[in-house]
């Protein structure tokens, strides 16, 4: 049904260059056979050519169910935008709802969700990566800030549930980010190495505590974040010690694990080097985002086909794709998803701010 039972897909997932597949790009996707795809704002004109490049990418590889992932959370994180899509809140926004009405907070998160899983099915997605369950600490890099919904577990953990349960009745799977915790990043990990000081402690009691109480989402992206009470030596992406002993050991996560991006800049080392020792300390798909050729031969080099336990993990996501039906909300739905959002959102946010 997913076509893992045929063949064994490569232990990555790639990007693409431009907003249509070039022929290298064909016969080296069709060759490598990467487990996925993932698209960014380059990607991405308007709703006909993103639905366009998406069948293009199914048809490359042979398979209807290819997960085709993008990082569509909302606010600054869009990779679908307007004019030719609708805004998006962050996740703050629904933070700042729940301080004066939980409820209400919660049913928006979920509507939000359904209609973002509207557009992306639309556009031929099937996984975003979202929702984040980083927790807001002042003082600390905005690469989370307003992305986080909150500064308190009991906050986070029922908005992040709500947008998950939305976007899967919405046929969209969730990928839960960016574990085992980014909010303490210091700088900016698309740029540099964020250190974390924080007590093992501290960091089990807060950091770790939103991914342990949704563990069962199936795909997770790591933190590119060195944390010096568990590995002063290595990123959590690449040390098997956060990954054994922190993801799958205290959190309990066993489902699939994504790297962050490769190519971001807390790493060190050459893209075969990242490949290699992220697949080595325990994620199970090395994630390439920009689409640079001589960057991704290098993963796919170094990136095995998928096997054991990380196959069945990837076998698990991909029968959840294969498993979403084919209902598309009518227009009329579409249309009262948006007036409830406008309305719940009333007190903190403006759809046309």
């Amino acid at each position: 049904m997913s076509g893992l039972e045929v063949r064994k897909p490569r232990a990555c997932v790639l990007g693409v260059e431009g907003t249509e597949l070039s022929n290298w790009e064909k016969g080296f996707f069709r060759e490598a056979e990467p487990f996925g795809f993932i698209l960014f704002a380059r990607n991405v004109t308007d709703r006909k050519q993103i639905k366009a490049l998406t069948d293009q990418l199914r048809d490359v590889v042979g398979n209807i169910n290819v997960p085709i992932f993008v990082d569509q959370e909302g606010g600054r994180v869009m990779r679908l935008k307007p004019p030719h899509w609708r805004k998006i809140p962050a996740a703050g926004i629904f933070g700042e709802l729940f301080q004066t009405a939980p409820e209400n907070a919660r049913e928006a998160a979920y509507v939000n969700a359904r209609l973002m899983a509207a557009d992306l099915r639309e556009a031929g997605f099937n996984i975003t990566c979202a929702p984040v369950l980083d927790i807001r600490f002042p003082g600390m890099s905005d690469v989370v800030g307003d992305r986080s919904y909150g500064a308190t577990v009991e906050q986070i953990v029922p908005l992040a549930s709500a947008v998950a349960a939305g976007l899967m009745d919405g046929g969209i799977a969730p990928v839960i980010k960016h574990i085992p915790g980014h909010g303490r990043a210091s700088v900016d990990s698309h740029k540099d190495l964020p250190v974390v000081t924080a007590s093992r402690e501290d960091l089990n009691r807060l950091d770790f505590e939103p991914f342990r109480q949704m563990k069962d989402v199936v795909a997770a992206m790591s933190a590119h974040l060195l944390f010096t009470a568990i590995d002063d030596q290595r990123p959590g992406t690449v040390s098997a010690k956060v990954i054994s002993e922190i993801i799958r050991g205290d959190i309990g996560f066993e489902n699939l694990l994504i790297s962050d991006d490769l190519s971001m800049e807390a790493l060190g080392g050459s893209i075969a080097s990242r490949t290699h020792e992220c697949l080595a300390a325990g994620c199970d798909i090395a994630l390439h985002c920009n689409g640079k050729r001589l960057e991704m031969e290098e993963v796919v080099s170094m990136a095995p086909k998928l096997s054991g336990v990380s196959l069945t993990r990837a076998q698990l996501l991909t029968n959840q794709i294969a498993g979403f039906g084919p209902a598309k909300p009518s227009f009329t739905q579409l249309a009262d998803w948006q007036a409830r959002l406008n309305e719940l959102l009333a007190p903190v946010w403006q759809a046309e701010e």
